[in-house]
């Protein structure tokens, strides 16, 4: 890795680590059974085999951005940033599991996607200014839970209304 020093490995490192751990908290929290296939779900979801590998990318691409964005965050105050964004996202990636999954409340996850949604949108204009680049790399995460909350909204309205939890 051409410029790449020991701290910088070491960053990417922490990056991809952190990255994945909230992916894997997620997914110990997305239960695929009886009740998930017991719902109506609208014709155009994709595969279930699908969503690994989109969150799998979307996770990537976060831990890359991040890594960019501390990168270029030369101040413990712009870092703070970069930490709190990201850091807000990924409790309210973990809450949308735990709701629709967890609690199987699709109707619930819904209003909470909201937030999550403008936590991605954060994301991208709080990073512009310090890395185009990690700014960018989130745009596919935008776009897929973008897509991700009009599949809840359906799912609720095919399905709701939902007592668990």
């Amino acid at each position: 890795m051409r410029g790449m020093n020991k701290q910088s490995v070491t960053r990417l490192a922490w990056a991809f680590a952190l990255s994945y751990a909230t992916a894997g908290i997620g997914g110990a929290l997305t239960d695929l059974g009886p009740w998930y296939f017991a719902l109506n779900h609208p014709a155009w979801k994709p595969p279930d085999a699908a969503f690994g590998v989109i969150w799998s990318t979307i996770f990537t691409l976060c831990a890359i951005s991040g890594w960019l964005a501390w990168q270029a965050a030369h101040t413990r105050v712009l870092r703070l940033r970069v930490a709190w964004l990201f850091g807000v996202n990924a409790v309210l990636n973990i809450v949308w599991s735990a709701l629709y999954f967890k609690l199987q409340r699709p109707d619930w996850a819904l209003l909470e996607v909201v937030f999550l949604w403008l936590s991605i949108v954060a994301l991208i204009v709080g990073l512009w200014r310090l890395s185009k680049w990690a700014s960018m790399l989130l745009l596919t995460y935008w776009i897929w839970v973008s897509i991700a909350a009009v599949l809840n909204l359906h799912t609720v309205q095919l399905n709701g209304p939902f007592t668990g939890g």
